[in-house]
């Protein structure tokens, strides 16, 4: 595998970059899905007389005041949703058994100067983990029983590092956003194919008559884009999964001075045959490694990128060693 050795530092500002591109896109795209929406259906901007004409683009504003709506009553209400449906509870500190994780969970608070995360336990065999709420002071970090057994001290709190480095660099709150994008998408495509089915709106009409070719033409790009929107935004969203995904891994390996340990747990995750049966698909994109064992998440390509919530953990482990200098 030929990737460009890149240091700790590195590697994170590659991946902010990648991000914020990967963001850009999907804000321009959802941009021009509302604006065909208002000027080919509703008529904004087309006409010259009064009647086509619209002051403010009003389906484009509605459908991301809704999507935005229920992204921010999913972020502030939906991690006590998603640690319920990994049956995940808190995590018994006081029991010897897991002192040894509220230890290195305490260091890792304290190396990222963040607020110290809730501990909660999932119980399942196979070795995962996740972190959950809305900002650093709504924060917690469920691991697996299988974590606990299987990993050593130095992997142990590198898989903890990593998850506090989805919380350092607000990871959920920037799922709430690109979920936003996709309620978005969605009501606008919802809305612009069922206007499309029944005959267009004023705006279509009016367009084909006197556009000229060149509105024809981006009015034909807009119906392409409108169908193909749900995958399209698809593809965005499980993008901006992954680079989170490397970002929190550089950022781990940062609190710890130790990418190896974190690869060195990214290959025991990874071998372990059985998937985490406690974590369900909705909330699979939030653990470090994919708790369903798909494969499209071990690939890359198209189908891997419309399908994978996680970059390859081979990437990943060639990407941790040469942060450490190993490279292969």
């Amino acid at each position: 595998m030929s990737l460009t050795p890149r240091n700790i530092y590195e590697q994170q500002a590659h991946n902010k970059t990648l991000t914020v591109l990967v963001l850009v896109g999907f804000v321009l795209f959802v941009g021009f899905l509302g604006f065909g929406l208002d000027v080919f259906l509703m008529g904004y901007g087309l006409g010259t007389d009064e009647e086509m004409s619209f002051p403010i683009p009003v389906a484009t504003i509605l459908a991301a005041s809704l999507g935005g709506i229920n992204a921010v009553r999913s972020a502030r209400y939906g991690d006590a949703a998603v640690l319920a449906s990994a049956t995940a509870v808190p995590l018994p500190e006081d029991d010897p058994k897991y002192r040894q994780v509220v230890n290195v969970v305490d260091e890792m608070s304290i190396a990222s100067g963040l607020p110290r995360p809730k501990l909660y336990l999932v119980p399942d065999p196979d070795p995962n983990a996740f972190a959950t709420g809305r900002d650093p002071e709504h924060a917690s970090i469920a691991i697996t029983e299988g974590l606990v057994e299987r990993l050593s001290r130095d992997e142990l709190q590198a898989v903890v590092a990593h998850e506090m480095g989805h919380i350092r660099n607000y990871d959920i709150r920037l799922m709430t956003v690109v979920a936003s994008l996709i309620g978005t998408v969605l009501l606008i495509t919802e809305f612009g194919t069922r206007m499309l089915r029944f005959g267009g709106g004023r705006g279509g009409k009016k367009s084909s008559k006197g556009g000229g070719g060149g509105l024809g033409i981006l009015m034909l790009v807009w119906v392409v884009a409108l169908i193909l929107a749900p995958i399209i935004s698809q593809l965005l969203a499980m993008a901006v999964s992954r680079q989170r995904e490397f970002l929190a891994d550089a950022s781990g390996a940062e609190l710890t001075r130790n990418p190896n340990a974190l690869a060195s747990a990214l290959q025991k995750i990874t071998d372990a045959d059985e998937p985490t049966k406690a974590i369900k698909k909705g909330t699979a994109h939030l653990c470090i490694a994919d708790p369903l064992g798909r494969l499209a998440n071990e690939r890359e390509g198209f189908i891997a990128d419309l399908l994978a919530t996680h970059p390859p953990v081979e990437k990943r482990i060639t990407l941790l060693k040469a942060m450490a200098y190993q490279h292969l």
